[in-house]
């Protein structure tokens, strides 16, 4: 009893407003260090917006549009779902209940999920509800959907999997919980017969795609500490991966990466991040919790450089695009930096509100949504 309860505070006060980060943040309270203002930068490449749509405002939670070829399916809190193609609305619906976690989808579906745990399937081309799921607990994160399955991460720390033709569910994988956790907004992953998930307690799991069962799981992170809170050290973002190694970070942890056919650890570094990692043919890149941007050696896990100019501005994690880096943040600026020393390179304002949903890109521009709801795609020239 003692254990629901604590479960339930954390997340109870990551709805609050005040995220559970923030709680667990030394650097967060009013008579601590304050966010960085940015200062003037000599911008050396042009940066546009392309376009811009208004979706509607995500409220607590984080809304992740999905990229299919050149269609957006974005969401929002109130129910909205759209299709945007080229920026332009193709279809709007209104589904039955407020949403809490999405998008997820490919050429065929588009399915979200609520806090109640239901999910709801519409056809790609037109909107039309194809069918109705019920998970365990809440959805805040996206679903994965691929032409087999459609998997579901709900806040029980489950992961669920369904039919994409009926709904019908195919398997349940769950781990035990532990006493404090935070809420995790990532999807699961699935990689030919894998489907990866981060997990509280610092872990990385590789499960079967036929049938749930484990697999395989490394160690982010090791939980250490006195308190429940010090030990808190949960993989609360999406893994990246590239060719047969898969990186995750953990909060309160570190930045590790593994074999993907066995789990064998290949580095790992000590660097806190909720936000996450991304990688490309010669880094691993991380957003750390007080703000810094790192460019770790993809083989050995050095440190090349690190841009610190952002301090507790709450970034998302990197997305790297050719030559650069990009980072968005809490006041709702996308930061460019030089893949090669991390210096700014521009910096493009949206609408003023967080970016809570990672950066992702649309061909060759980039793609974002901000917590008012406004998704807007961003070429950097």
């Amino acid at each position: 009893m003692k254990h629901s309860a604590l479960t339930a505070a954390v997340l109870s006060l990551s709805l609050a407003g005040c995220s559970m980060l923030d709680a667990l943040n030394p650097f967060s309270g009013s008579s601590g260090p304050k966010m960085a203002e940015l200062q003037p930068i000599q911008a050396t490449i042009e940066v546009r917006t392309l376009w811009a749509a208004d979706v509607g405002k995500a409220g607590d939670h984080t809304f992740v549009p999905a990229v299919v070829g050149a269609s957006v399916y974005a969401a929002a809190r109130d129910g909205t779902v759209v299709r945007l193609d080229n920026g332009l609305q193709v279809w709007k619906i209104q589904a039955e209940q407020p949403l809490a976690g999405g998008v997820g989808a490919d050429e065929r579906m588009v399915v979200v999920g609520t806090a109640k745990g239901e999910l709801f399937a519409y056809a790609a081309v037109d909107g039309s509800l194809r069918w109705k799921a019920r998970a365990s607990s809440e959805i805040v994160a996206p679903p994965a959907v691929t032409a087999n399955l459609v998997v579901v991460r709900s806040g029980d720390h489950r992961l669920s999997a369904y039919d994409p033709v009926d709904g019908k569910r195919k398997w349940v994988y769950q781990r035990p919980s532990t006493p404090l956790s935070l809420r995790v907004t990532a999807p699961p992953i699935v990689v030919e017969k894998y489907v990866f998930a981060g997990f509280p307690g610092g872990k990385l799991i590789a499960v079967s795609a036929d049938n749930g069962a484990p697999l395989w799981e490394g160690a982010v992170a090791l939980p250490k500490g006195a308190t429940e809170l010090d030990r808190v050290a949960d993989v609360t973002s999406v893994p990246v991966i590239d060719g047969r190694m898969i990186c995750a970070a953990a909060f309160q942890g570190r930045v590790s990466c593994f074999d993907l056919g066995n789990g064998n650890l290949i580095w790992s570094r000590d660097i806190s991040s909720a936000a996450g990692v991304a990688i490309d043919s010669r880094y691993v890149y991380v957003s750390d919790d007080k703000g810094a941007v790192h460019a770790l050696d993809k083989a050995s896990g050095a440190s090349l450089w690190k841009q610190d100019k952002l301090f507790l501005r709450r970034l998302t994690a990197p997305l790297p695009m050719r030559n650069l880096v990009a980072v968005a943040d809490v006041q709702g600026v996308v930061h460019f930096l030089s893949r090669d020393d991390g210096a700014f390179l521009a910096r493009q304002a949206t609408d003023g509100s967080a970016v809570r949903a990672p950066l992702q890109t649309l061909g060759i521009n980039l793609l974002t949504q901000t917590a008012n709801g406004r998704v807007l795609a961003i070429e950097p020239q």
